[in-house]
């Protein structure tokens, strides 16, 4: 399988065949909208905002698998995401990220890239303490908590992963490279 290979379900009705974002940079994030990272929604949308005209697609999977942080349904996510944080790409529908029905994407995701980017004792520290909170993770490369990205370039090859805590601003220069 290939990352243009997937189908996923968008928020409304009906599939997106990821084949359609060929020749795109995709940045995949897990999201919930009552979480301590959920401020990154206005990260990802000034990097949308900057670089959507120039090929980059955020693709934005509502996930409640992390202390219930996102217990909204698809319509009331995207009601706050839009009224909150002004933004401008769609979230998808609502997914599991690990466990027995997980989002097949996901699997494909985990597999090409096992493991967060994850930088500074300040972020490591914290990535410790998510781990002991989230009752879904039980492998090592499994998702650890909300927002964690996903860098995909432009033949659909992930590049590179990366941690809750690291910022959306800080994946700006990776992005740009691939632009």
């Amino acid at each position: 399988m290939a990352f243009y290979d997937f189908k996923v379900k968008k928020r409304k009705e009906g599939e997106l065949d990821l084949a359609e974002l060929k020749g795109k940079v995709v940045l995949v994030v897990n999201t919930a909208t009552g979480c301590g990272f959920t401020p990154q929604y206005e990260g990802l949308e000034n990097l949308y905002e900057a670089y959507h005209d120039k090929g980059l697609e955020i693709l934005d999977f509502p996930c409640n698998q992390f202390r219930d942080q996102a217990p909204g349904t698809d319509a009331e996510i995207h009601e706050f995401c839009t009224a909150k944080y002004k933004t401008q790409f769609d979230q998808l529908a609502k997914i599991e990220v690990n466990g027995e029905n997980e989002e097949p994407l996901y699997t494909f995701l985990k597999a090409e890239q096992p493991s967060d980017t994850v930088k500074g004792l300040a972020s490591k520290l914290a990535m410790a303490a998510i781990k002991k909170l989230s009752d879904s993770t039980k492998k090592d490369s499994d998702i650890k908590w909300n927002f964690t990205k996903f860098l995909v370039n432009r033949e659909g090859k992930v590049v590179k992963r990366y941690s809750p805590t690291y910022a959306p601003e800080k994946i700006e220069a990776d992005i740009k490279e691939l632009l």
